[in-house]
């Protein structure tokens, strides 16, 4: 048999078949690369696309991020967080994908720890854009603004504000959100421009959407009539029959409006006289003598500490040797990176993303999504 030699191909076949390469890697992976605010570089974007379907060139990428965490420790500048910004940019444009695999959520979460307590970056604007971004990321952001609050953590700035009340109007926290633009623009943050003209915008949105149902007085879900018209019998009866339904659904939760309780009652005389009890039975007719009466007071004074309290014997327990202690359950995996930890002292910043341990970096990544604040002191904690 003669092959069959197909010469019209479409272009998206004819390039398929072909093993051509184009500088146009993210247009098969668009869907997984996360957008960024300041944007992405084309080239690097198809570089690191490129590098993650090869297991060589992925190598050399979680190579590169450790040599960028290593500067992080052999910085000696006059600014320190500047090594940290350059790590963040590069693992954003490196891992497009983001992931738990990428790190980022630890290394945001390893820098905003580090300098909290500092006075120099408390109100720098690059410090608190860490903070966001790290928020941005977790699951319970509300705590991580309540702590930067309590600590008086970027208040000058009106990103801090609205980007707080944002997530308060996404919660359907309106109330809440107005007074957190309110707060900010008596507080006078800067650029305050900016925060009038995302209180505006947020009070047109707020017009739009509907008030709560606690602030909102009773609604009337009855059918509107136009002005004029009759209701027909049965339309009436209808109406009337949802109204009533309405109401005793309305009425219901309320203790003052139901029905008194109906208590028996029993008006046979044979009945109530067969239960009376017998008067002549249960006649006291001695009141008795006075030593009768007073005999439980009559009990001669003595020490109290000459009684003993009679005890049946019993099997005695002996005092716990110092073996038998109660075993506390240590992760063999944990144990071990707090003891590398603590080996390498200070010189290492990131100690999970040190090691090339992904399963460590996904399980660290993890449990800051859900408690972003797990490692900080307890007397830094909002209460």
């Amino acid at each position: 048999m003669e092959s069959v030699q197909i010469e019209n191909l479409d272009p998206e076949t004819a390039f398929l078949l072909s093993k051509q390469e184009t500088g146009f890697e993210w247009e098969l992976f668009k869907e997984n690369v996360r957008p960024l605010k300041r944007g992405r570089n084309v080239r690097l974007l198809n570089e690191s696309l490129t590098s993650h379907n090869n297991s060589q060139l992925k190598k050399t990428l979680l190579e590169k991020r450790r040599k960028l965490i290593e500067a992080i420790d052999d910085y000696k500048g006059e600014d320190p967080l500047q090594p940290w910004l350059e790590c963040m940019k590069w693992v954003q444009e490196a891992f497009p994908a983001g992931g738990d695999s990428s790190g980022l959520l630890v290394i945001y979460e390893q820098c905003v720890r580090k300098f909290w307590h500092s006075e120099h970056y408390k109100n720098d604007l690059r410090y608190l854009k860490i903070w966001l971004e790290y928020a941005e990321n977790c699951v319970d952001a509300e705590v991580i603004y309540s702590f930067l609050d309590a600590n008086d953590i970027g208040q000058t700035h009106s990103e801090y504000y609205i980007a707080y009340a944002l997530l308060l109007e996404s919660k359907s926290k309106m109330k809440a959100a107005n007074d957190m633009f309110s707060l900010g623009i008596s507080r006078e943050a800067q650029p305050i421009e900016k925060l009038k003209d995302a209180y505006k915008k947020f009070l047109a949105r707020s017009m739009t959407k509907p008030k709560n149902t606690d602030e909102d007085p009773e609604e009337n879900h009855l059918p509107a009539r136009s002005f004029g018209t009759v209701l027909a019998r049965e339309d009436n009866r209808m109406q009337t029959a949802q109204s009533s339904d309405f109401h005793r659904k309305k009425l219901k939760p309320d203790g003052t409006q139901r029905t008194p309780l109906l208590v028996y009652k029993d008006t046979k005389v044979d009945v109530l006289s067969s239960h009376q009890p017998d008067k002549s039975k249960a006649a006291w007719n001695n009141l008795g003598t006075r030593a009768e009466r007073n005999k439980e007071n009559n009990a001669i004074p003595s020490k109290w500490t000459s009684y003993k309290v009679p005890q049946k014997p019993g099997p005695r327990v002996g005092r716990p040797t110092p073996s038998a202690r109660i075993e506390v359950f240590v992760d063999e995996e944990c144990a071990e990176t707090c003891q590398a930890s603590d080996e390498s002292g200070s010189s290492s910043t990131l100690p999970v993303i040190h090691g090339d341990g992904q399963d460590n970096i996904r399980r660290e990544t993890e449990l800051l999504r859900k408690n972003p604040l797990r490692n900080f002191p307890p007397n830094s904690l909002p209460r």
